[in-house]
C-alpha cells in the first residue's frame, strides 16, 4: 500500500488506568520517528475535544516530560465518556480533513472501540483515507480477542496488595470484612484479589463475580461457614453481581451516554451486604465494608512493570501498523505465547468490529463454584502483576505456662 502523509491525532477515553499514559507516550515516540507523520497532536477529552477542536501539540513536549507522564496515572490528555452520534462523527471527520489528520489513535475500552469503529465506517463511506486504530486499555480486562488488556495487570496488583493488607488488618482485629471491587459485567479484577493469598488461611476467603448468579441466602451461609471455621472472614465481591434473573443487587438511576448504569461507587453495595450479615448472623458481630473505588485505577506508585511495558508497546504497534498500511485500521491485541517464568506475548491487530461493544466474561475454567477461582486463573493472572510484596508473620512460639 502507498505511503500516506499527514498529521496524527491521539485521544484517550473511558476510565483511566495507571499505565494509560504509557500507551500515549508509545504512540508519540513511534509517530515522531515516522517521516509519513508530519505532526503529532492530542485531543483534550477525547472525541469531545475533537468536536470542540481542543487540540494540543504533543510533538513539542520534551522527552523528559513524556517519560514523567508515562509513569503518571490517569489520562494525561483527560478522558471522556461520550458516544458520538452519526452527525457528530461527520463533524469529527470534517475536522480531521481541515487539519489534514490522516492517523487517529483512540486509547480506550469497549465503548472507545465502538466509537473508533463508527468513525472508521464513515471515513470509508466518504472515501477519506484515514488510518484509524483503537489502542486498548481497561482495568476490567473485558475486551474480546486479546489475552488481556493494558491496565489490568496494574489494577490487579493494587487490589491484591490492598486485599493482603486488609486481610492482615482483619487477622489483627478479627471480624467480617466485605470489599467491593470494580467489574460491571466481568469479574477479572475481583478475581485478582486472590493473588493476595500467601498462606492457606489468608483472605479473601470468598470471591463473588458477575459470571455467577448471586444469592443473598447462599452468601450469608458462606460467610457464616468461614467465620465459624476461622473466627474471621474476608470477602471480595464485584460491583456488578446480580441475582439469577439478571437483576443487579443494587442499581442506580444514573446512566452514562453509552447506556451504562452507575454501579457501586457510592459504597451502597458494601453497606447493604454488611447490613444483611449483621441482621442475619448477629448485630454484635464486627462487620465492615469498603468500596475500593477509583483508587483501583489511579493509585500512584503502584503499577506492574509487565503492564507498563506492554501498554507502551501496544501504542508503538498501532503506529507501525497504521504507517505500513498493511492493516490500515483495527485494534491492537495481545496473544499469549507462554506463561509462568517464560511468560511472553505477541502483539497483533484485530478487526474493530470484533472488539467493539460486546464484553468478554471470565471463562468457566477460571471459576471454582459460586465463590472462588481455580488454579488456572492464578496461572493466567500471576505473570501480569509483576512482583508482589512478601509479608512476614511471627511464629507465635509459646512460652510454657
Amino acid at each position: 500500500m502507498a505511503s500516506l502523509v499527514g498529521n496524527a491525532l491521539i485521544g484517550q477515553s473511558g476510565g483511566p488506568t495507571c499505565v494509560i499514559n504509557q500507551s500515549l507516550v508509545g504512540i508519540v515516540e513511534e509517530a515522531l520517528s515516522k517521516r509519513e507523520i508530519k505532526n503529532v497532536w492530542g485531543a483534550v477529552h477525547g472525541i469531545k475535544g475533537v468536536l470542540e477542536e481542543r487540540l494540543i501539540d504533543l510533538g513539542r513536549e520534551t522527552k523528559e516530560t513524556l517519560e514523567a507522564v508515562a509513569v503518571t496515572p490517569a489520562a494525561a490528555l483527560r478522558s471522556v465518556r461520550k458516544k458520538p452520534t452519526r452527525e457528530e462523527c461527520e463533524k469529527a471527520l470534517a475536522i480531521f480533513k481541515a487539519h489534514d489528520v490522516r492517523y487517529f489513535f483512540y486509547i480506550g475500552g469497549n465503548d472507545s472501540a465502538e466509537t473508533a469503529h463508527l468513525l472508521n465506517e464513515l471515513a470509508v463511506a466518504q472515501g477519506y483515507e484515514l488510518r484509524l486504530f483503537h489502542v486498548p486499555k481497561t482495568i476490567d480486562n473485558d475486551l474480546r480477542v486479546t489475552d488481556h488488556c493494558p491496565g489490568y495487570g496494574s489494577a490487579a496488583k493494587f487490589v491484591a496488595c490492598a486485599t493482603a493488607g486488609d486481610d492482615l488488618d482483619n487477622r489483627s482485629l478479627p471480624g467480617i470484612k466485605v470489599n467491593v471491587v470494580m467489574g460491571r459485567n466481568a469479574g477479572w479484577l475481583t478475581a485478582a484479589t486472590v493473588l493476595a493469598r500467601q498462606r492457606d488461611e489468608d483472605g479473601p476467603h470468598l470471591v463473588y463475580v458477575p459470571e455467577r448468579s448471586f444469592s443473598l441466602d447462599a452468601f450469608v451461609g458462606d460467610v457464616d461457614r468461614v467465620f465459624k471455621k476461622l473466627g474471621r472472614c474476608v470477602v471480595s465481591v464485584s460491583e456488578g453481581v446480580h441475582t439469577a434473573d439478571g437483576k443487579l443487587l443494587l442499581e442506580s438511576k444514573e446512566i452514562d451516554s453509552h447506556g451504562n448504569v452507575q454501579l457501586s461507587g457510592s459504597g451502597a453495595l458494601g453497606d447493604h451486604l454488611a447490613d444483611v450479615i449483621k441482621k442475619r448472623l448477629g448485630e454484635k458481630l464486627r462487620v465492615r465494608a469498603d468500596t475500593f473505588g477509583y483508587l483501583q485505577r489511579s493509585f500512584a506508585g503502584v503499577w506492574s512493570e509487565v503492564d507498563a511495558a506492554e501498554a507502551r508497546e501496544v501504542g508503538r504497534t498501532a503506529v507501525r501498523n497504521a504507517v505500513s498500511g498493511d492493516r490500515p485500521h483495527g485494534s491492537v491485541v495481545m496473544k499469549r505465547l507462554a506463561s509462568g517464568k517464560d511468560y511472553r506475548v505477541s502483539f497483533e491487530v484485530a478487526a474493530l468490529e470484533n472488539v467493539a461493544k460486546v464484553t468478554r466474561p471470565m471463562e468457566p475454567h477460571f471459576l471454582a463454584g459460586d465463590n472462588g477461582v481455580t488454579d488456572a486463573f492464578h496461572e493466567y493472572a500471576r505473570p501480569l502483576v509483576g512482583k508482589l510484596p512478601t509479608l512476614g508473620r511471627l511464629s507465635d512460639l509459646p512460652i510454657r505456662r
